[in-house]
């Protein structure tokens, strides 16, 4: 909620009744005969022409606006991933670093931001986006048209916050349990041609990434993170404008400890390592930083709209072991360093051909070069795999470069009043260090809408490539003969995805407020990728299944009603993978040898997901309330199991099910000359109920994780 002055209402009246004008009011002339200009109003309607380039025909589209942002846990101070788990198909997974699990998928997904592309950073648990900055935001999944490529499991399209007018902001402070303390700022508005907006904000608290105990408070786990964005906007001309977006994030993490270890490949005792270490006083550290900036023309021509960017990104990630007691619980000491740089470009054009058909071309480049530096301190070892001779450092650096390409086309037909349909195909590129490829991705699309119902069904081939920065370049045999000698020198080189994925589903509006939507999909994949934790830093490292089969079914409800609103989702999943081919030094050699001829479940793979959530608001004059309370469900992530001969089944098992509570209120107080004041109070796992994402086992799983016990956050913001 933002307050402003009363003569800033009369013009946003303006703007709205605006937005449905077909085209835009003439500009008015001044007294010396220059033409001026409402920058709202064409901000405005350049947005819509925008939206217009690249909707998301015959697709899975859950949104959530900056409104009912404010209605689910933590509101705009929630970490991002935690705002995604709202939507159907949605699998919780290491909360604080960001992973999430999309219909059965390990990450695989794109952001946009303005319907622009971002790069793709480091995976780490970075959480570089701030909700803060969102005007809306939409998940979008399923059989995706033509200018969605590459990454596929679902869109994280972003529209943000922009200047409206007269200049204003707020500044807040949100803190509380885990010794949480977030001061953050914002700032909009709109000078002359040029509208603006800024947020940024630091976060530090105790529980930076998942307690590796069932305990209430962790050890060893501080996080200090900063996070700026900006975005400006420079009006041309009532067609045209240039807009640039900046972000810029650095986040440093303790690793938590988990007491009473045993020893590992060096015992107590050992010559080089003498006395009793203490696990609870290990010290692993890890530092993340994210920028990218992105400058974007943007022109209306008459039938003609398009969108050209370019776009740059720098993301690092700095893991930083124990130099001793890594070594005596493991053997293995890795200070290990990943920069990734990449630059690119992108154009988007649709053209109104007539009233039937709408034709839209785009083109994406992008060039990406990672350099991966680590130096592991081992032991040597004798054929018992026993220490035999003093620690010493092995530097493995090396790098690696992708390239990107794709170029789509496709045409929405409107065959009658209700039915569409959407259809194109994209052409893509690979080519890197380690893989070249292309694939043309056929994509159809149906919509039909009668009344009240809506049906859609579509087809998307995919063509995935592997994420550069996850590629492991280690040189496996440098390591025969210490302690971090792999079972097996077998590096098949990761390849690409490539797929056929079915999606279909209806919605229905059965009264007025009442909303009901139900989705099923399907997808068949040939080196089905995936990601995982191996050895102790937190960087993942991809790998194939020659095979992947993924399906499931999502079903939503919502009710609105005055200021009373509820929502509910539910979703099945099940996601497997047969004969690793790739990276097979990453795995144990009797786990390769059963994976290679039986079907396992993907360690991602949750069965069943839901969450519910409801909130009430009223408004009296110029204050309002706000109160909400809402439910998080999983069936669990998979664990291994242990066969009737004693044998390991990779994935086999399933962690417990669990479900959280979170409940919270807002009260916005009346605001004079427009200002005013916001409290807020959340509290998370109301019943402080012990539940566990992760037990330490599975493919690759490296630690277990547990999520966050109940915690009471508060805050005061003040608006100007």
């Amino acid at each position: 909620m933002r307050f402003r002055h009363p003569a800033l209402l009369s013009i946003f009246a303006a703007a709205v009744s605006s937005a449905t004008a077909q085209t835009l009011p003439p500009p008015t002339e001044t007294a010396d005969g220059t033409l001026k200009l409402d920058p709202i109003v064409v901000n405005g309607a350049l947005d819509r022409d925008r939206e217009a380039i690249l909707p998301s025909l015959g697709a899975t589209a859950f949104g959530i606006d900056s409104s009912q942002l404010d209605a689910i846990s933590q509101g705009s101070a929630a970490p991002f991933n935690q705002v995604l788990l709202r939507a159907p198909g949605v699998a919780e997974d290491s909360a604080a670093n960001g992973d999430l699990h999309v219909r059965g998928e390990h990450a695989n997904l794109q952001y946009r931001i303005n319907d622009i592309l971002l790069p793709e950073g480091i995976t780490g648990f970075g959480l570089e986006l701030d909700p803060r900055f969102v005007g809306s935001l939409q998940l979008i999944t399923g059989s995706l048209p033509a200018q969605y490529g590459f990454r596929t499991a679902g869109v994280v399209d972003i529209q943000t916050k922009a200047g409206t007018g007269v200049p204003g902001g707020d500044v807040s402070v949100y803190g509380g349990s885990f010794g949480t303390i977030r001061p953050s700022f914002e700032a909009d508005g709109t000078l002359e041609k040029t509208s603006y907006f800024v947020d940024g904000s630091y976060d530090h608290n105790d529980l930076g990434i998942e307690n590796p105990t069932a305990s209430s408070k962790a050890l060893h786990d501080e996080t200090n993170q900063g996070k700026l964005f900006t975005y400006l906007s420079r009006i041309i001309d009532p067609s045209s404008r240039v807009s640039v977006m900046v972000s810029a994030s650095d986040s440093a993490y303790q690793v938590p400890d988990t007491p009473g270890l045993p020893p590992g490949t060096s015992p107590d005792g050992d010559p080089w390592l003498p006395g009793k270490f203490d696990s609870s006083r290990l010290n692993e550290n890890q530092n993340e930083q994210n920028y990218y900036g992105v400058i974007a023309y943007q022109k209306s021509a008459g039938e003609l709209n398009y969108q050209i960017s370019a776009l740059g990104r720098a993301s690092s990630v700095h893991f930083l072991p124990d130099p001793v007691g890594d070594l005596f619980f493991n053997g293995v000491a890795s200070d290990v360093e990943r920069n990734l740089h990449s630059f690119g470009l992108q154009g988007d054009a649709s053209y109104a051909a007539n009233d039937r058909h709408t034709l839209r071309i785009g083109a994406v480049w992008l060039d990406e070069s990672v350099a991966a530096d680590s130096t592991t301190t081992v032991f040597p070892v004798n054929g018992d795999g026993d220490p035999d001779g003093p620690s010493f450092p092995i530097t493995d650096d090396h790098s690696l470069h992708g390239l990107f390409a794709g170029l789509y086309v496709q045409d929405e037909w409107k065959i009658s009043p209700g039915f569409t349909v959407n259809y194109g195909a994209r052409f893509d590129v690979f080519n890197s260090s380690f893989d070249n490829e292309d694939q043309v991705s056929p994509r159809l699309n149906f919509i039909y809408k009668v009344a009240s119902t809506t049906l859609h069904a579509g087809y998307a081939r995919y063509f995935t490539p592997p994420p550069v920065e996850n590629v492991s370049g280690a040189s496996v045999a440098k390591f025969d003969g210490t302690s971090n000698d792999s079972a097996t020198d077998q590096d098949g080189r990761v390849k690409a995805e490539r797929s056929d994925y079915f999606d279909a589903g209806i919605s229905q509006q059965i009264a007025t407020g009442l909303q009901v939507g139900l989705d099923g999909y399907f997808k068949e994949a040939k080196n089905q990728l995936d990601d995982g934790l191996f050895g102790q830093t937190l960087i993942l490292s991809a790998f194939n299944y020659a095979q992947g089969r993924v399906d499931g079914l999502e079903l939503t409800s919502s009710y609105s009603q005055g200021g009373f609103s509820v929502y509910a989702n539910a979703a099945r999943s099940d996601a497997l993978g047969k004969n690793w081919s790739s990276a097979q030094f990453l795995f144990d050699p009797s786990d390769l040898a059963y994976v290679q001829n039986h079907w396992i479940h993907l360690d991602h793979d949750q069965a069943l997901t839901g969450s519910l959530g409801t909130s009430y608001q009223r408004r009296e004059g110029r204050s309002k309330t706000r109160v909400y309370g809402e439910a998080l469900y999983g069936s669990g992530l998979r664990t291994d199991s242990t066969a009737p001969d004693g044998s390991n089944i990779p994935n086999g098992g399933k962690v417990p099910a669990y479900h959280t509570f979170n409940a919270g209120a807002e009260q916005l107080f009346g605001a004079t000359r427009g200002y005013g004041w916001k409290v807020r109070l959340d509290i998370v796992n109301l019943a402080d109920k012990s539940y566990e994402l992760r037990d330490g086992s599975g493919v690759g799983v490296n630690a277990a994780q547990f999520g966050m016990r109940r915690a009471i956050f508060g805050s005061v913001g003040f608006a100007f």
